[in-house]
């Protein structure tokens, strides 16, 4: 045992080796880590989570396979607000970037690949969005089943589920803000009256209130 610690060249030589056939975890390896990376280390949290992505193993194979990863995660980390920042610079619009945010965005995406094609689809899916795209819509979808993370392939198997109702909203002019406005105001008006007057009055309160 001494002679094999005497004769490593790095201390990563001592750290037992992994073994190398596949996992059941290997499809949702970056889901996990991402997951974790964003503060959630609750292991019956995200056994559900993949399950719904089609996970089907039991929450015992997510404990084990979350416990290096709970470990690095405890650890103090190397910057404060490190995620907030990263989420601020994906979802931000571009020409709101300061020079000095460009540069962290840039110098972050350049060390991490997957990111970058996360944030690439992340923006053009804004740009879609805004500018009310809906032809480029089924290539979107495509591009974020083909190479997405995880939570992008179930965000589009969602749009793919719900395709008429997204097309919709992106071609006709119509929409349920108003509807939603008013379902808003009534809920709140009963969370004010509860316990304290009869049906009639929040029936009044409803019809006549500004």
């Amino acid at each position: 045992m001494v002679r094999r610690f005497a004769r490593v060249a790095d201390a990563q030589d001592l750290l037992p080796t992994t073994r190398t056939g596949r996992s059941l975890l290997d499809e949702y390896s970056p889901y996990l880590r991402e997951r974790v990376a964003g503060g959630c280390v609750d292991a019956a949290a995200l056994t559900r989570e993949i399950t719904e992505l089609g996970f089907r193993c039991s929450a015992k194979t997510v404990r084990r396979f979350l416990q290096p990863l709970r470990a690095a995660h405890n650890a103090p980390p190397p910057e404060a607000g490190r995620v907030r920042q990263v989420t601020g610079w994906l979802t931000r619009r571009p020409d709101r970037l300061t020079n000095e945010d460009r540069a962290g965005y840039d110098a972050f995406l350049a060390r991490n690949p997957a990111l970058a094609i996360t944030g690439r689809l992340v923006r053009d899916f804004a740009e879609i969005m805004v500018d009310r795209r809906d032809h480029d819509l089924n290539a979107w979808i495509g591009r974020a089943r083909r190479e997405g993370s995880p939570a992008l392939r179930s965000f589009a198997a969602g749009l793919v589920r719900d395709l008429d109702t997204v097309t919709a909203g992106l071609t006709l002019p119509h929409g349920s803000g108003c509807i939603e406005g008013q379902v808003n105001r009534i809920k709140m008006l009963k969370r004010q009256m509860y316990g304290r007057a009869s049906f009639d009055l929040l029936r009044k309160r409803v019809i006549h209130a500004g």
